[in-house]
């Protein structure tokens, strides 16, 4: 792939602080999100995902654009593991339905933050110490058998060593006070139920983005691609979120597939010397595997009334 111009580089930003610009808008009252408006703005996340793609495939290639999508299509079934989480998160601490979108919102960008640092990161260990790549395939192998072996668990986010640390480090407030994280009490500021929901959302998604972007390095060591195909991914994460958080148990084989994923791409990232596998073979692998695996899950899950 050529070098990436800086004006890709500023575009890509632009797009991306515009798009939570016109989300923060969209939003910026209190509401309950409805399952027709969350369909509606992950049909419109997904558009502008692809269509970025389809921009990378007109200036840099088919390979550039098969790279692109790869990463992106495992950092959104990845996504999907991440929104039941978010759904234990969110009815743990009883969050009011109509502030739920409000902390995701501030979650993502927390979570784009964190990814473009550890992705700045990740790249200059690759370009430095090439055989950091064995690494990451390594770790993404164990990963896959950790996720295979562990599908039904996630945890109680209620006793997560975070929250523990967080009541211990900040002065807090038991109380909601509407869609606020912080208030001022007596002269001091004080932290509300939804600013501690929100430091686990953060610290949820650092855990994944550790698994996920690994992955996407698998498929791809090109930063501007890496970035990007997660940057997009996660822009969608809140509608997905309201989209899928009340379908969550018809998943269950997704766990199985996503093991399957970082298994296959860590794998290929440890024989990248030996037994290189082109990206189009990479890419129709996880689609097959993510679809097999969404495919099966909703056909067992039928429900009892419709299973004739």
């Amino acid at each position: 792939m050529p070098t990436v111009p800086l004006a890709w580089w500023i575009t890509a930003a632009a797009v991306i602080v515009l798009l939570l610009a016109v989300d923060l808008v969209a939003h910026r009252r209190d509401h309950v999100v409805s399952l027709r408006e969350a369909a509606a703005w992950s049909g419109l996340w997904i558009a502008v995902g692809t269509g970025f793609g389809a921009l990378v495939w007109w200036r840099f290639g088919g390979e550039a654009a098969g790279e692109y999508y790869a990463g992106y299509l495992i950092e959104k079934a990845l996504a999907v593991d991440n929104v039941f989480v978010f759904a234990l998160i969110l009815t743990g601490f009883a969050v009011p339905r109509e502030y739920q979108h409000r902390v995701l919102f501030f979650g993502v960008i927390g979570a784009l933050v964190m990814r473009t640092v550890l992705i700045a990161s990740g790249a200059a260990l690759i370009e430095r110490f090439a055989w950091v790549l064995y690494l990451f395939g390594a770790f993404l192998v164990l990963t896959g058998v950790r996720m295979a072996r562990r599908r039904s668990s996630h945890g109680d986010p209620t006793a997560h060593p975070a929250l523990r640390l967080v009541r211990r480090l900040v002065p807090s407030t038991p109380q909601l006070h509407g869609h606020r994280f912080l208030v001022r009490r007596d002269g001091r500021w004080l932290a509300t139920p939804l600013f501690t929901v929100l430091v686990l959302v953060e610290v949820t998604d650092l855990v994944f983005a550790v698994d996920s972007i690994p992955a996407i390095f698998a498929v791809t060591t090109e930063p501007f691609l890496v970035l990007t195909s997660n940057a997009f991914a996660v822009l969608g994460l809140r509608a997905l979120y309201f989209l899928l958080a009340d379908l969550m148990h018809r998943f269950v084989h997704l766990k199985l597939g996503l093991a399957l994923v970082m298994a296959f791409v860590g794998a290929k990232m440890l024989l990248h010397h030996v037994a290189p596998v082109p990206i189009g073979v990479s890419l129709a692998v996880i689609v097959s595997i993510i679809a097999g695996s969404v495919l099966t899950s909703l056909r067992a899950t039928v429900p009892a009334g419709r299973a004739s």
